[in-house]
């Protein structure tokens, strides 16, 4: 069992920066692909990013591309999403996620059999 905690969410300004953190337990972190996705209030949860086990390829919506960076410390058990130049519209609770099964590609929910708890993120205009 995967057991997954999210951290750093809290309330920024329009063009301000926060870093997210996922630490990771219950299974060896490079044999897990991982990803963020967030859910604002009355919509779906949407696909942020994802980075694969070893951290060679990197995926983002296009939404984020250009202002928000995932990575990975495999030696930490930790994954990250740095996120910078937030946008009122980034508000949403941010979940992290672990995929063990690669038979459908990183960008869909239900890619993933791990989540986190979700951290909020709050951006003020």
């Amino acid at each position: 069992q995967v057991q997954l905690v999210e951290s750093g969410g809290g309330l920024v300004q329009a063009g301000g920066s926060l870093r997210l953190s996922c630490a990771a337990s219950g299974r060896t972190f490079s044999s897990l692909g991982m990803g963020w996705f967030r859910q604002a209030p009355g919509k779906e949860r949407e696909f942020v990013a994802a980075i694969t086990r070893s951290g060679t390829n990197i995926y983002y919506a296009d939404s984020v591309k250009g202002r928000f960076t995932i990575s990975r410390d495999n030696a930490k058990n930790t994954m990250y999403l740095q996120m910078n130049s937030l946008k009122p519209e980034d508000t949403a609770i941010y979940y992290c996620a672990a995929r063990t099964d690669y038979s459908s590609g990183p960008h869909y929910t239900t890619s993933y059999g791990y989540w986190g708890q979700g951290t909020q993120v709050t951006v003020s205009s």
